[in-house]
């Protein structure tokens, strides 16, 4: 039986960054992973890879490209004739995106010297030094490992009822790669997922209704963020309906069909082509046996821990979409850090105030601390500064001027307590926001910097000096 320091049972991005670190700690070890490809090959990667942020991200990007060809291309004196939608090259695109992630892991293991297995990882038993883990694969085998780090992921939580079926009810794997346009795509929650993919075949060419049980639209987003985005969805013709209330969803030949209330409680039908379903995501635990080796879980299914990711169990840790905090793929990147870390004897460390969160869509929104509802709940008293994107030269220039930046500062000590960003590109402009929060600085500190003109990211500038009232271009 081949021994190991550590063992790390998931290879998404919690799971196979802790393996790296710990190799790179000079552990000897494994990671053991079960995705594949369609013809039978290892996929690295996990969730998020194979069927989550990379894909997605690959057709959110396609699909814009086609309706700036189509709809936008011309004010920029570009006449395009004859345009047309290959969508099988669109979708092969996509898959050669998440391949080159693929390899690119397994090429990092081989740097790193991480062994991988192919297969399921489940608890055994324990042993003299650690535990047990069989690899359930083509070639079933066990190993043992005095640490184990359990980043098992998540699974897409389906409507009770109405299970996927990937072709009429689709969970996100699913809908990143229906074969041809619908002409009508249901969706049941306007959560990160559902909007992505609302928006991407939305823009080729689909009709789009998205149901969402909530009687407020992003209710984890800043209201005023969240009221800027849904004019410009509601503009775009993304049709969302709030307060419903779902009943029957029943699939046949011709498409799906969802019985719902609205908000007024009037009884409403919605006949469409496809239904993507997207109400959340559980903890992925599903043959990991930890009944074996006595490891608890809670009553969502999580792996609890503590706030360093130790299990009940002496070695034995858990980071990511299976336990506590947000499913974010960033987050279970830093947890399998500091895991790998601690278990050097070092200091890693999670800040999960300073976590960033992004919704990839048109305009892109993004944000990272607490929100103006969030502050006024808790009674704290607070400074608030927002900048317009019509007012920035780069975003005039792009031809994008959606959105706004936001700070929430505290009111005496001008500490920064939140940024919120709908517009372009504002994953990236948030990584300043989180920088700067790490660092406990203040918005004056924003301020003061000076930013490359012209760029988008002066609206954080500007943003920052509309904390005191003294922007300077608006």
């Amino acid at each position: 039986m081949k021994h190991f320091d550590v063992i790390v049972i998931g290879g998404g991005p919690g799971g196979y960054i802790a393996a790296i670190r710990a190799a790179q700690l000079g552990f000897n070890t494994a990671c053991i992973d079960e995705w594949k490809n369609t013809d039978g090959k290892p996929a690295l990667g996990g969730t998020c890879t194979n069927i989550g942020c990379i894909p997605s991200k690959a057709l959110l990007q396609s699909s814009e490209h086609y309706e700036h060809a189509g709809k936008h291309f011309a004010d920029h004196g570009i006449e395009v004739k004859g345009l047309g939608l290959h969508l099988d090259k669109m979708l092969a695109r996509k898959d050669q995106v998440v391949k080159q992630n693929n390899d690119g892991i397994q090429f990092l293991f081989k740097k790193n010297k991480v062994s991988f297995f192919h297969g399921r990882g489940s608890f055994v038993k324990a042993a003299d030094v650690g535990y047990e883990i069989k690899v359930a694969g083509a070639a079933e085998e066990t190993i043992s490992g005095k640490h184990v780090i359990v980043a098992t992921g998540s699974n897409a939580r389906a409507l009770p009822g109405a299970p996927f079926d990937e072709e009429n009810i689709l969970s996100n794997d699913g809908a990143l790669r229906i074969q041809g346009v619908p002409k009508k795509l249901g969706l049941i929650g306007s959560g990160v997922i559902g909007l992505e993919m609302g928006s991407v075949w939305r823009r080729l060419g689909s009709e789009v209704t998205v149901l969402e049980a909530l009687p407020t639209f992003l209710g984890a987003v800043d209201e005023q963020i969240a009221r800027e985005a849904k004019k410009a969805f509601d503009k775009q013709g993304l049709k969302i309906e709030l307060g419903v209330k779902v009943g029957e969803v029943a699939a046949g030949k011709k498409g799906v069909s969802v019985a719902w209330t609205n908000a007024n409680g009037e009884a409403q039908t919605l006949d469409v082509d496809k239904l993507i379903v997207s109400i959340g995501r559980v903890p992925n635990t599903n043959g990991l046996n930890p009944d074996a080796v006595g490891l608890k879980l809670d009553e969502r299914g999580a792996v609890l821990v503590d706030d360093e990711c130790r299990t009940n169990l002496p070695n034995v840790w858990a980071v990511g979409d299976v336990v506590r905090g947000p499913m974010l793929a960033h987050k279970a990147e830093e947890e399998g850090v500091a895991v790998a870390e601690r278990i050097a004897g070092q200091h890693g460390h999670v800040n999960f105030n300073t976590i960033p969160w992004v919704i990839y869509t048109s305009p892109e929104i993004a944000w990272v601390g607490q929100t103006e509802q969030q502050l006024k709940a808790a009674g704290v008293k607070y400074k608030a500064g927002t900048f317009p994107f019509m007012a920035n030269g780069r975003a005039r220039a792009l031809g994008d001027t959606t959105g706004m930046v936001k700070f929430l500062a505290q009111a005496e000590t001008d500490e920064i307590l939140g940024v919120h960003i709908v517009g372009p590109m504002a994953s990236e402009l948030i990584s300043e926001a989180v920088v700067a929060m790490e660092f406990r600085a203040s918005a004056e500190d924003i301020a003061r910097i000076c930013h490359a003109h012209p760029s988008l990211s002066e609206a954080t500038k500007e943003a920052a000096l509309a904390v005191d009232k003294r922007t300077l271009n608006f």
